[in-house]
């Protein structure tokens, strides 16, 4: 695990950590309660999901089952004792052991080829460490998106119920119309609807988030930030990310480790294509006769030889195993170039887009509103347009923060195409899909 948490840590900032016994189980609940003791931040999520993710966990067990086979490959193979005892008129019995000569011979080769499975399965192993603390970041933004979403139509809802109630009492007095009066009404009644969707949604991105950190019973009253945190001054700079996509990625990384072992086997195949058993016995044998023990001892070789085929089958499987894995290497490279270039794209997209509402068309929303009411308030505008102006601020609001979550989700997906742990989310293929859903 040595290897697995320091790249853990160096990448996500938190080291992983493989729970063996009960007392790092103990210690990894105290700290997660510690963690969920205060609101929680992206970085305390994704902590929480690298102790308590027990499908990680699992992942960890794989890497020790992976280093008891790389150990037992790396030992000689232990030789077979066998015994015979025959009776009838005379009395026969043999002593026998058995070494397996090819696979002594062949030994150094196979320690080379274990130790670069097991590589592969730190690799791995690294890789399920990375994909989980993506998904806990996307499941953590889009969480804290929709309780500040419920947030904003919670006071959207405060304001059109005043302003309905109002209205429902200047009708009773005759001073309003039934159109305006129904106008409020329905602009109250669809501020609710959206109020509703919005809890139906929380409800399912905060389970999404209890998933992605493996908690449940007790620990599920965690608290979550009112808002989403604010953008940073300027987004990240990347001179060649399909380069540093191709260098840094993980699962690239386990395809040439792959392939390296598969080199490896390939050669061993070859080499013994013409013989595929060769093993060496010493027989002691003790014959007694009429009381009489006449001993023999002496040597056994066998060997298997493929006559058939003189190996060809197994060369060739070997061979088209390997040129499959070199044509699969080629293949994720080139899909790995244009994942890095598509995350990399939504990323500046989105934040250029998020900024934009946030500096240019929420204030105009804002300038707008007041100048409305002040027109309203002085009899220059009617009710008509007093709703329509506050039906477009919400949905202005709704989409500046559908933005801003879009781009943390997209920040996360470039790091996932940039070291790996994981495809693009659904934000990556378009900023505002969301957003135009939930309009």
């Amino acid at each position: 695990m040595t290897l697995v948490a320091d790249q853990t840590g160096a990448i996500v900032g938190t080291a992983a950590l493989k729970i063996r016994d009960e007392a790092d189980a103990a210690a990894a609940h105290a700290r997660v309660a510690a963690l969920l003791a205060t609101p929680l931040t992206a970085n305390k999520a994704v902590e929480i999901a690298l102790l308590n993710n027990r499908a990680l966990q699992a992942a960890y067990n794989e890497l020790g089952v992976s280093e008891t086979e790389m150990v037992e490959a790396s030992l000689p193979p232990a030789p077979s004792f066998s015994l015979v005892h025959l009776t009838g008129a005379e009395l026969e019995i043999e002593r026998q052991v058995t070494q397996n000569i090819l696979a002594l011979l062949t030994l150094p080769r196979r320690r080379a080829i274990a130790e670069d499975r097991f590589k592969v399965a730190q690799a791995r192993a690294l890789q399920a460490s990375l994909s989980a603390a993506w998904e806990a970041r996307r499941a953590y933004y889009r969480a804290v998106a929709t309780a500040q979403s419920v947030t904003f139509l919670e006071q959207s809802r405060t304001s059109a119920e005043a302003v309905s109630e109002l209205a429902k009492k200047l009708g009773e007095t005759g001073a309003m119309p039934k159109l305006e009066q129904a106008r409020e009404h329905a602009f109250y009644a669809e501020v609710v609807g959206e109020l509703a969707t919005a809890r139906l949604m929380q409800r399912s991105e905060r389970e999404a988030l209890n998933r992605a950190l493996g908690l449940w019973g007790g620990d599920l009253t965690y608290r979550l930030p009112n808002k989403l945190p604010p953008l940073p001054s300027s987004p990240i700079k990347v001179a060649d990310v399909e380069a540093q996509a191709v260098m840094s990625r993980v699962d690239i990384q386990i395809a040439r480790m792959d392939l390296a072992a598969l080199a490896k086997e390939y050669g061993l195949t070859h080499a013994t294509r013409f013989i595929n058993r060769l093993e060496a016995s010493g027989v002691d044998r003790n014959e007694i006769r009429q009381g009489e023990r006449t001993p023999r001892s002496g040597y056994q070789l066998t060997f298997e030889i493929p006559i058939y085929d003189f190996g060809e089958t197994k060369t060739r499987r070997a061979e088209e195993t390997y040129l499959r894995a070199v044509n699969m290497l080629i293949d994720r490279s080139v899909n790995a170039r244009a994942d890095a270039r598509q995350a990399y794209q939504a990323y500046r997209g989105s934040y250029d887009i998020a900024r934009y509402y946030e500096k240019t068309v929420l204030p105009l929303r804002e300038t707008i509103s007041e100048q409305t009411l002040l027109n309203y308030n002085g009899m220059l505008s009617d009710l008509f347009g007093l709703l329509t102006d506050s039906r477009d601020r919400i949905a202005a609001n709704q989409r500046a923060i559908d933005a801003k979550r879009d781009f943390w989700i997209a920040e996360a997906d470039l790091h996932a195409a940039t070291v790996g742990g994981g495809g693009l989310s659904g934000a990556s293929s378009g900023p505002t899909q969301a957003s135009s859903q939930s309009n």
